[in-house]
């Protein structure tokens, strides 16, 4: 296989299908998750796959589907080991390398984890280009993307930095950066994941992980939440590779421009549209929902409230769109936790913001960062001494 070829293996749509035909809520999506699911795996004949989706109950089991996958699993198997036997007798090193990775790629195409893993680790022992190495590791990336499995995940994206800081080209670089810029906004990294995002968004080349369309929109997401917001204008909504994709992703669109334009009830309804649409039904981001919404209305509280010293209820209730109630029982949870610097005043039905000085904040900042960090030490020291 040629090192500039990158085979889209394992197939990454069918965990988010697997993802939910699992959830109840999700029922309207079902039937489309169901179609593609079964689609995708007759096409990369996933015998192994199938058996674990069909335990699962996700799809109904069929013997005879079955069998035929498992007929051509074997068949392609015992062709790969011949051509393996072959190269081991007849051939250089490098042709035993491309059998082990072509055996390799077919446990991986099968969704065959314990046997691909296996097979992609003994692949990267015997093949001698830096460029093949980096390909077999970001391989194992996906494999960890497919199953779930964030240690792996994590092991091998270490794996794929360090082998790329030794001898990794210009494009290999860059289809890294969206592997960690994925895993990060899988763990809730928000602000770093959007960075490496954005970074990539003009060089954008890792179709094997997810559709440019897809990586656009966790871009968006990512960034809406952590940009100030003259870079939000900046890098998002004035970006030409934004803009080519924002007609198919018109909440997106809503959601970033109704925040910079502080249109703040259309934003709500935007926010409320995304969750329903690009969160819930995520398997990427369907963990995080919850903090996501609550953080973007907290961003955009703060906006406005950044523009007065004081305004009423009833007006902050109007340029939300919601309810004076609603409002209240909000600021209340945010102002309580010290997410929001204001008071209110239910008496006059008054909101008055208080920020605290810049100086002051930082002054706050590393009286608590230092009481935290003598804390570790003298815990440290009782342990060693």
């Amino acid at each position: 296989m040629p090192e500039d070829v990158v085979l889209p293996i394992p197939n990454l749509a069918l965990p988010q299908s697997l993802f939910v035909l699992s959830k109840p809520h999700l029922s309207h999506l079902h039937d489309n998750a169901r179609k593609e699911l079964l689609e995708g795996i007759k096409a990369d004949q996933m015998a192994p796959y199938y058996r674990s989706v069909t335990a699962a109950n996700a799809l109904p089991a069929d013997a005879a589907l079955l069998e035929e996958m498992e007929a051509a699993n074997t068949a392609e198997l015992a062709r790969l080991d011949t051509q393996l036997e072959e190269a081991e007798k007849m051939e250089g090193e490098s042709d035993i390398a491309d059998a082990l990775q072509a055996r390799a790629n077919h446990f991986t195409r099968i969704g065959d984890k314990e046997r691909a893993v296996e097979a992609q680790n003994l692949a990267l022992e015997k093949t001698a280009g830096m460029g093949s190495r980096i390909e077999i590791v970001l391989t194992l990336v996906r494999i960890g993307f497919f199953f779930g499995d964030f240690d792996m995940i994590s092991k091998n994206l270490a794996q794929a930095e360090e082998l790329i800081e030794k001898g990794g080209d210009w494009d290999r670089r860059n289809r890294l950066k969206v592997y960690r810029g994925v895993h990060l906004l899988s763990i809730r990294q928000f602000k770093r994941g959007g960075e490496l995002l954005l970074d990539a968004l003009s060089t954008f080349t890792a179709t094997e992980l997810l559709s440019y369309n897809d990586f656009a929109a966790y871009t968006i997401i990512a960034n809406v939440l952590t940009l100030k917001r003259v870079d939000l204008k900046k890098k998002l909504i004035e970006s030409s590779d934004i803009i080519q994709v924002l007609p198919e992703l018109p909440t997106l669109a809503d959601l970033m421009k109704n925040l910079y334009d502080s249109h703040y009830d259309k934003f709500f309804l935007a926010l409320a549209t995304l969750e329903q649409t690009h969160l819930i039904p995520s398997r990427l981001l369907s963990p995080h929902t919850r903090f996501y919404v609550r953080e973007m209305r907290i961003l955009a509280y703060s906006q406005l409230l950044e523009s007065y010293r004081s305004l009423t209820l009833d007006s902050l209730a109007r340029s939300f769109g919601v309810s004076e109630e609603f409002v209240d029982n909000e600021l209340s949870r945010f102002i309580a936790s010290g997410r929001l610097h204001c008071t209110i005043d239910k008496v006059h039905g008054i909101v008055e913001t208080n920020r605290p000085p810049l100086k002051s904040a930082q002054y706050e900042t590393v009286i608590r960062q230092g009481d935290i960090l003598l804390n570790a030490v003298q815990r440290l020291s009782k342990v060693l001494y």
